[in-house]
């Protein structure tokens, strides 16, 4: 991966009213997030990669998410249709950035719903998750897309799970990290490494062997960190509230 752009949108004033789904809601501190988005802004700078702010949508409360609202692949911006209507008017903003970013644009259309948190890129292959926020239509869709880009599109039906990278995420070397009784882990059709924290699931390369992940899961950035590869730890407790992830919080595109 060579290090390129990372788009981030700062946490609007009414973050605290964002969705929950699976998680019982607790209250969330907008200064504490403000500081941990900006650590976070950090860490990416710091790995090498530009930070770009998409513009702000204040209106809506998990704006702060971008990754759910555009896929990136090989020179493509998919722009989604998220599955929560009240997110949709996310997505306008986003996709200035992208094309600001040079990439292709197209769309997730009606009645497809696609978010970008249901979607995990391993080599040529596209995992993406079938759940409450992904329809049948949007998988289609974005494997017509990803066709041009040489990518197969393998649906992961989800169970008690938000997304399908609340789940799963891969390392740089595609090991898969994964809770796998949160969705159907025979449908990846490859082995998985089970992890014992509920945000060890969650990991974002950033190029070379660096790895970003939660505070909140030490034990598999040990793990991590055994495998040969170099954690980047960031503190996201008030987003984890909000059923965020550090795969939420960035689109990276890669430079080509």
């Amino acid at each position: 991966m060579t290090r390129g752009i990372a788009l981030v949108r700062r946490p609007g004033h009414r973050l605290a009213d964002g969705l929950v789904t699976h998680i019982e809601r607790t209250d969330v501190d907008l200064t504490r997030a403000r500081q941990q988005h900006e650590a976070y802004r950090t860490a990416l700078a710091d790995a090498g990669w530009q930070v770009r702010e998409v513009d702000p949508a204040d209106q809506c409360p998990d704006a702060v998410f971008v990754e759910d609202t555009v896929v990136v692949c090989d020179g493509l911006a998919v722009v989604t249709r998220p599955g929560a209507p009240e997110r949709r008017p996310e997505i306008a903003a986003t996709e200035k950035a992208v094309r600001e970013a040079g990439l292709d644009v197209v769309r997730i259309e009606a009645p497809g719903t696609l978010d970008g948190g249901d979607v995990l890129q391993v080599g040529d292959t596209v995992y993406v998750g079938r759940g409450g926020r992904t329809n049948d239509e949007g998988v289609a869709q974005l494997a017509a897309h990803l066709a041009s880009r040489g990518r197969t599109v393998v649906p992961v039906p989800l169970r008690a799970v938000l997304h399908l990278k609340s789940a799963v995420t891969a390392l740089p070397d595609g090991t898969l990290l994964a809770l796998p009784d949160l969705f159907d882990a025979d449908a990846l059709r490859r082995p998985v490494r089970t992890v014992d924290e509920e945000a060890g699931c969650h990991v974002v390369p950033l190029g070379g062997d660096r790895v970003l992940l939660a505070a909140s899961a030490p034990r598999t950035a040990a793990l991590v960190a055994d495998l040969g590869f170099t954690p980047v730890v960031v503190d996201i407790s008030e987003y984890e509230k909000l059923e965020g992830c550090v795969t939420c919080l960035s689109v990276l595109i890669p430079r080509a």
